[in-house]
């Protein structure tokens, strides 16, 4: 019909698969398929969730999974700069665009700056909430990213299979005058969301100076 063989025609849907274009899948209902164009998540400029997906022109949102203050788990206590087991808000949050699950966040935030987080709306920005209410606007953060695989809960709450990829972010975010506000570990989606990072001498020196700062 497009006057191509068969052989072409194959390496070009193959080719097509690699670049993410298109996604083929096998069985009865199989077949080849445009693939969702990927969100492009910069973390260049610490901008959260929703402000990503609003430069995408997109809808995020969130859905609750828990919320609760516990006893700070040795890697929050660290990221944090309290004592282990100090009290910390723990929100636990799917977040989704087009109403599609794309991250799973787990976020940590110390009780003593945030004594009512628990009490406010927590399905928008947490970012805008922690800078209109509590003047704690997040300046910067560390971030480590490392690719890990998704256990069941994580899956279900992902819409996934067990086993699947996931690219885990954790992060350390940081006010201006190097206050540690927010220890997270997010996991993203990467067959939905397409992480990339701008770098510079300039960035890597700001993040040794708030390391020494923290330190004396």
């Amino acid at each position: 019909m497009i006057g191509v063989s068969r052989m072409t025609l194959r390496q070009a849907l193959a080719t097509l698969e690699s670049l993410g274009t298109v996604v083929r899948t096998t069985g009865r209902a199989g077949g080849t398929f445009v693939a969702e164009p990927r969100i492009e998540c910069d973390l260049t400029g610490l901008a959260g969730f929703t402000e990503q997906l609003r430069r995408a022109h997109l809808r995020a949102g969130a859905r609750m999974v828990s919320a609760a203050t516990v006893a700070a788990p040795a890697k929050a206590a660290e990221a944090l700069a309290i004592h282990r087991g100090a009290p910390v808000h723990a929100v636990v949050r799917v977040r989704t665009a087009q109403r599609k699950p794309v991250v799973l966040e787990r976020s940590y935030f110390p009780v003593d700056l945030f004594p009512d987080l628990l009490e406010q709306r927590l399905t928008g920005s947490l970012y805008g909430l922690l800078s209109r209410r509590y003047q704690q606007k997040p300046h910067m953060a560390t971030e480590n990213l490392e690719p890990v695989i998704a256990r069941d809960e994580e899956a279900k709450l992902l819409g996934i299979d067990e086993g699947s990829p996931l690219m885990l972010i954790e992060r350390t975010a940081f006010t201006a005058a190097g206050q540690a506000i927010e220890y997270a570990r997010d996991l993203f989606r990467p067959d939905r969301v397409r992480v990339s990072l701008q770098t510079g001498l300039g960035s890597a020196r700001h993040v040794a100076d708030l390391g020494i700062a923290r330190s004396t």
